[in-house]
């Protein structure tokens, strides 16, 4: 019996839809989807058993226009992702087309891709016309020799099936990376951190959300089979602290609240989170944050 064993770099602009079509190919939520942009900071895994093949998938951050140290680490650990890979996946939004960003990054596929193979996947098509998707389509793949393209809908799963399929005999042969159980790579301390943060982008709609990280400083497994986790939010502000805790606690709370429903969901046990959030004004240029976030400081310039 033949196995394959390999890494999907799934890449794109901000909201593209790559953390959506992530967890509709894996079937469980590891990268957490957000309205908001620039949600994924680390190139967080999902792995997808399709057949005797095992797709690794790396989610990487949205690639766009860095402005700040953090932007640029997340940028190149986007590209970073999709030069490890043994497949790339580009997603693009069928009713934005071929932005400025979407041309940027064909231009960087044709410096970094050298050696990989390489896929289209034009997402969100049930927003326009099928006569526009084959233009689309065509544009496309005049810019690029794409190997396939895939029309999907991430979030109804329409084409997914399809897509993963030709990722299982893309991938290169070989044993299996992950034991057949396990869904993400990263520690679960991470994953609680990402689904609070989550849980803060969606409450707070301004700029705040990107001047904010979550980290996990404790997890106990009790003898009741409940988990106790300590999350610390770290805020740039004294003003940012306030914002956070809302009128008498009452945001923190309600994010505490959302956080613990949908950790207990994905652990399946009992869950006491208690979350404190402390002012730290230079977090976004500590070195030790960034490796919490899988990033390297020194991408950042």
């Amino acid at each position: 019996m033949t196995t394959r064993a390999g890494f999907v770099a799934l890449i794109g602009e901000p909201n593209a839809g790559k953390s959506t079509l992530l967890n509709r190919m894996v079937g469980a939520k590891v990268s957490i989807v957000t309205h908001k942009v620039q949600t994924t900071r680390a190139r967080i895994r999902g792995v997808a058993i399709e057949g005797e093949s095992q797709i690794v998938f790396v989610d990487t951050p949205g690639l766009f226009r860095p402005r700040r140290r953090l932007d640029r680490a997340m940028v190149a650990a986007a590209w970073s992702g999709a030069a490890d890979a043994d497949v790339v996946v580009l997603l693009i939004e069928a009713h934005r087309g071929v932005t400025e960003g979407v041309e940027a990054i064909l231009e960087g596929l044709k410096e970094r891709a050298q050696g990989s193979r390489v896929a289209l996947a034009i997402n969100k098509i049930d927003r326009v016309q099928a006569e526009v998707l084959l233009k689309l389509t065509q544009a496309m793949n005049e810019r690029f020799t794409f190997e396939e393209t895939f029309l999907i809908s991430a979030e109804k799963g329409h084409g997914v099936d399809d897509l993963r399929a030709w990722l299982a005999g893309a991938v290169p042969q070989g044993p299996w990376l992950y034991p057949e159980d396990q869904i993400a790579d990263l520690p679960m301390r991470m994953i609680a951190a990402e689904i609070t943060r989550e849980k803060l982008l969606l409450r707070l709609h301004q700029e705040l959300p990107y001047q904010l990280t979550v980290e996990t400083e404790g997890w106990e497994e009790r003898k009741d089979g409940s988990v106790k986790i300590d999350q610390i939010v770290y805020v740039m502000r004294d003003g940012h602290k306030g914002i956070l805790l809302g009128r008498k606690g009452e945001t923190i709370k309600a994010v505490g609240r959302a956080a613990r429903e949908e950790l207990e969901g994905f652990l399946g046990h009992k869950v006491h989170l208690f979350l404190q959030v402390k002012v730290r004004p230079g977090w976004l240029d500590e070195a030790e944050r960034y490796s919490e976030m899988g990033l390297d400081i020194r991408d950042g310039g």
